[in-house]
């Protein structure tokens, strides 16, 4: 088992996901069940799988939840497009938690055929 709290790709997700809970607060009440509960729950799920893809005790087990992070950040990063679209982020804060995100899934990519990450 190896120790999520080393890995720098977990430290990213970690601190995207707090990015995501602050900025969905100013989002609109009516959206309380709709995108805001979407977009926290797709960022948190990146550090929670690579938290639990540690936890197994395989590698292949590692990599099969590195690739639902990825998967997770993907989501994300449609659904930061969709609320800056909607103009409930500025185009600033969308550049800065895309390029977040992307990085993630960038150390993400080669962590799904391994232990890398």
């Amino acid at each position: 088992m190896k120790d999520f709290r080393k890995l720098k790709v977990w430290e990213k997700a970690h601190q995207f996901t707090l990015q995501v809970y602050l900025i969905t607060k100013n989002f609109p009440f009516d959206e309380r069940f709709g995108l805001t509960v979407q977009l926290r729950r797709a960022a948190a799920s990146i550090p929670t799988n690579i938290a639990e893809g540690c936890g197994r005790g395989s590698d292949r087990e590692l990599a099969r939840f590195m690739s639902i992070a990825a998967g997770s950040a993907s989501e994300a990063e449609y659904q930061l497009l969709l609320a800056c679209d909607l103009n409930y982020i500025q185009d600033e804060t969308h550049r800065e938690l895309n390029q977040e995100v992307n990085e993630v899934k960038r150390i993400l990519n080669p962590a799904s055929g391994g232990t890398n990450g």
